[in-house]
């Protein structure tokens, strides 16, 4: 007897297979190591690709993005950009619903784990339920409304992550701040990342006393996960016909739901075990195994099967370490910003010529070299006489520099004629900003970087798109060979 008491206690201990494929995917979706040792994130290839849960852009570790933080960036990106996460999104919902919340979302890990603290615990009630509506609202207006509104005026606004998500605060904030080489970013902390991290605090201390808080309460990308939960291809499904509306199944479940299935379930598989009828499956099931084939005691075959799978899926997570470790594109520790030692705004820029706007545009952050981007105009007089100090720039480091000289929207017409007369063959891009109606006549790219009226105005960026200097007014020629040869030498 005390025997079998103790293997029952140990058990109680030992995380279930879903917490091991949390961890699992957690580790998978992080998988670069080195960005913890170097307090770098991580910008390489696989960085445009969405994995399916809550997940930072900005945690050290991350090699893939957050569809949420994607989706709201893609509102002020080009159509392509929004149907390519549209449709990422949309393959996740249909595919598995909110088993993404309960199967592979790394901070939803982090709330169990938080919540297995022997604390009282507050139950659920119809004020839990009341309170699961919250999550909608905040996916209607942080998500869309004002990542839309802003988008109208070609102003990215990824409200939720940037006023919200303790995710990007815990993973992306914290774990920059936590190696020493980013000691200078405490510097620029503000009331902003105060209210970020108090309400963190907040959530994980909630998350003690109620079962995963934030999933219940407030992740809109759950919210919306959930919205596909009848629909979807993988989860699980109750037969009406052979339950007894006995109710244990949404009498033992944690969260907030009226039925298996629903909007709210995160397809944790628990209620399985506990419907007496049998009436609760896996749906997809019969794409793996045969009908009513999923034995409490696999056979000797499916033994195999499963260890097979185990080995190829610890092989991959190896594989995804050793590859990141060795792989040189990451290197970026900041986030979107514009000020010094932030990661510059991008934007889809038309080209000047001396025969006017151009069908080609330029993007200062993907340039891959060193980017010097200048806000000018004809009417400027300083601006004007400047030009020939980042002509000779973009002439002597052709291989390394890219000369962008930005007009301001403001009377652009007058650009292409004084292009052709002076700078037709100078290795300068010249580009136009774009208008936008509340900062008045001094364009968007110009206030979305930091711009506040004054012409000339002048930001470097590095090669990985970071700003590393900027010049209100006007900038001599020694300056700017200082700021690149500092660059270069680094």
């Amino acid at each position: 007897m005390a025997m079998t008491k103790m293997i029952s206690t140990v058990k109680r201990y030992l995380p279930s297979k879903r917490k091991l494929m949390q961890l699992y995917f957690g580790l998978l979706f992080n998988a670069n190591l080195k960005g913890y040792v170097t307090g770098n994130i991580y910008r390489g290839s696989t960085k445009s690709v969405c994995v399916p849960g809550m997940n930072c852009y900005s945690c050290p570790g991350a090699v893939g993005a957050c569809p949420l933080g994607s989706l709201q960036g893609a509102f002020s990106a080009d159509r392509s950009t929004l149907y390519y996460v549209g449709g990422i999104l949309l393959l996740y919902s249909v595919l598995f619903g909110r088993l993404i919340c309960g199967w592979l979302c790394p901070f939803g890990l982090i709330q169990e784990l938080l919540h297995k603290i022997k604390t009282p615990k507050l139950k659920k009630s119809p004020v839990t339920r009341l309170l699961s509506y919250l999550k909608y609202v905040l996916l209607v207006v942080f998500v869309l409304i004002i990542p839309i509104a802003y988008a109208f005026k070609d102003t990215p606004q990824p409200a939720f992550c940037k006023y919200i998500c303790p995710s990007g605060t815990l993973e992306g904030g914290l774990g920059l701040l936590a190696n020493k080489v980013n000691e200078s970013y405490f510097s620029m902390l503000g009331p902003l990342f105060t209210w970020k991290f108090l309400l963190l605090i907040s959530i994980m201390i909630g998350c003690v006393f109620i079962f995963r808080l934030f999933c219940r309460f407030i992740c809109p990308l759950g919210a919306l996960y959930g919205l596909f939960n009848k629909v979807s291809i993988f989860g699980v499904q109750f037969d009406k016909a052979t339950c007894t509306d006995c109710g244990l199944c949404t009498a033992h479940c944690k969260m907030d739901i009226h039925h298996v299935g629903d909007q709210e379930c995160i397809s944790c598989g628990e209620c399985i075990d506990i419907c007496p009828t049998k009436a609760i499956s896996w749906k997809g099931a019969g794409i793996f195994l045969k009908q009513n084939d999923i034995p409490h005691k696999p056979n000797k075959t499916r033994k195999v099967a499963r260890i097979v799978s185990y080995v190829l899926m610890i092989a991959l997570l190896i594989g995804a370490f050793a590859y990141y470790w060795n792989d040189d594109a990451g290197g970026v520790n900041a986030e979107l910003g514009n000020e010094i030692g932030d990661l510059c705004y991008g934007y889809d820029l038309e080209l000047l010529t001396k025969d006017g706007i151009s069908q080609d545009t330029v993007n200062p952050i993907n340039t891959g070299k060193i980017t010097i981007i200048n806000f000018w105009g004809t009417w400027c007089t300083p601006c004007v006489n400047e030009l020939p100090y980042f002509d000779r720039i973009a002439s002597e480091y052709a291989d390394s520099v890219s000369v962008i000289a930005i007009h301001t929207h403001m009377v652009v017409e007058t650009a292409p004629e004084y292009i052709g007369k002076y700078y037709s063959d100078s290795s300068i891009l010249f580009a136009k900003d774009y208008p936008v109606d509340d900062v008045g006549l001094n364009g968007g790219y110009y206030s979305s970087l930091g711009g506040r009226g004054m012409f000339p105005y002048t930001v470097i960026l590095d090669e990985n798109g970071v700003i590393v200097a900027n010049f209100l007014s006007s900038v001599e020629y020694e300056q700017l060979k200082e700021v690149v040869d500092a660059q270069l030498n680094n």
